[in-house]
């Protein structure tokens, strides 16, 4: 019975706030005026002197201060004489922006971002309550990650927030840290961390390959990538003639590939890929391991991954590999690669066909290649990106007399890149990305500059 009682109590206190509010609100919209002395003493309220949307209500021996405005209700101090004009906790004015923030922050961070904004590290975002991470982000950074969100974590939400609503997400974020805002105040300079060094800029590969020279892009844990390339090594796209009816090789014949990753946790994932039969069908099988991350402090990023080929759908012919991708970003907006591989049982990089018997035996030599690669953001989500992969160990013996090399422009959008550009390998896996145009065509001037053919890659995150 008590609990019922006080629930009832309870409920018909909420009942008599929201028919305060609504009058207030209705009165506030249509002009009406305020009630007669007698009738507001005996409904047990007053009306706090310099205000129009606040209200106070007498209730079971407590008082308390309804403002319409800032739609909140608040208990007032004993004592408080009835005709002074209580302080409300913060100006309305500046109250609606901070609840609007908060509304927008709820509904499209709060997912990723934790309600209390500090995170989650299964899926790498960041704690907005560590000053450390407030010290190195500026108000900018903040702005340009709404604005544009992230390859592959986040979307970018110009265009469908306004600018004020974005300008206000960021203000309400620099709440975690405790910066100043219109809701809050400020930690005192006296009890503020001492500033430390800003942590390095960190840059953000749109897709797991440049062209086909890996980046050593995280992972996110239980994370479903898929990946396309398609190449057009028949057809050159810049010597010959008629290049524009061709549309530079682009209605040639086509070599696409395709596979799948998945994120076992945050830093060991495995992926399957598979080429098609005229350059021999190989399927690659892969794990992953990110020894080292520039998001977690370290100087560089470092990934291992181990992969076994085999030809004629994993048949014949097979190729083992080892190799460490280095990645260090030399501002946001650029990242240096260094990519040692080391392939047992390689072999030359030919075509193959549609029958078993099309996919030649060939003997495999053991190779050792170091690949280099840049990517710089021309725009927050255009980047231009360039690769070189020489062979040098047993690079003869695969008919290999000239790097291959790559260069192109990348479109970065929310788990998804783009990547159009020119290269002189038609080959995308472990083993066979080092190999050439000449050999493949059985041409030995095929992998000059003249040789160059278009080709593109597609990346994407679905899960």
């Amino acid at each position: 019975m008590p609990d019922h009682n006080v629930r009832t109590n309870k409920n018909r206190f909420l009942c008599h706030c929201g028919v305060l509010l609504g009058c207030l609100m209705a009165g506030q919209i249509a002009g009406a005026q305020a009630p007669s002395g007698d009738l507001a003493k005996s409904l047990g309220i007053e009306f706090p002197s310099g205000s129009s949307s606040q209200v106070i209500l007498q209730r079971d021996g407590k008082r308390y201060l309804i403002d319409a405005s800032a739609k909140s209700v608040s208990e007032l101090a004993a004592g408080t004489a009835p005709s002074a004009n209580p302080p409300a906790a913060n100006p309305p004015a500046a109250n609606a922006p901070a609840a609007n923030a908060r509304t927008l922050f709820a509904t499209n961070c709060a997912a990723c971002h934790g309600p209390d904004g500090k995170g989650n590290k299964a899926i790498g975002t960041p704690n907005f309550a560590d000053p450390g991470f407030q010290r190195s982000q500026s108000d900018t950074d903040f702005s340009n990650a709404i604005h544009n969100g992230k390859s592959g974590r986040m979307p970018a939400w110009s265009g469908k927030l306004s600018e004020p609503e974005m300008a206000s997400l960021v203000t309400y974020v620099r709440t975690f840290g405790g910066a100043q805002t219109q809701s809050g105040p400020a930690v005192s300079s006296a009890s503020a961390p001492a500033a430390s060094p800003a942590a390095p800029e960190i840059y953000e590969p749109g897709d797991d390959v440049l062209m086909s020279l890996p980046t050593g892009r995280e992972t996110a844990r239980h994370g479903v990538y898929v990946n396309f390339a398609h190449r057009f090594a028949y057809d050159p796209a810049f010597t010959g003639t008629g290049r524009g009816e061709a549309l530079f090789g682009l209605d040639g014949f086509a070599i696409p590939s395709f596979g799948f990753t998945y994120g076992i946790t945050d830093r060991f994932s495995a992926s399957i890929y598979r080429s098609p039969s005229i350059i021999n069908r190989p399927i690659q099988l892969m794990a992953a391991y990110q020894l080292l991350d520039e998001h977690r402090g370290s100087p560089f990023t470092l990934k291992v991954r181990a992969s076994i080929e085999g030809q004629n759908n994993f048949r014949k012919n097979y190729t083992e590999n080892i190799e460490g991708i280095f990645a260090r970003s030399i501002t946001k907006k650029a990242q240096f690669y260094a990519v040692p591989t080391l392939s047992f049982n390689d072999r030359r990089l030919v075509q193959g066909g549609t029958r078993s018997r099309d996919i030649l035996d060939l003997p495999g030599v053991n190779t050792f290649s170091l690949g280099f690669g840049l990517a710089v953001d021309i725009r927050p989500t255009v980047a231009l990106l360039a690769e070189v992969i020489p062979t040098l160990v047993n690079g003869s013996d695969l008919g290999i007399h000239r790097p291959a090399y790559s260069f192109g422009i990348q479109k970065k959008i929310y788990r998804h890149a783009f990547t159009f550009g020119f290269s002189t390998s038609p080959g995308t896996t472990v083993s066979q990305r080092a190999g050439t145009r000449a050999t493949f065509l059985g041409d030995p001037s095929a992998d000059k500059p003249g040789g160059l053919f278009a080709g593109f890659n597609l990346t994407r995150q679905i899960h």
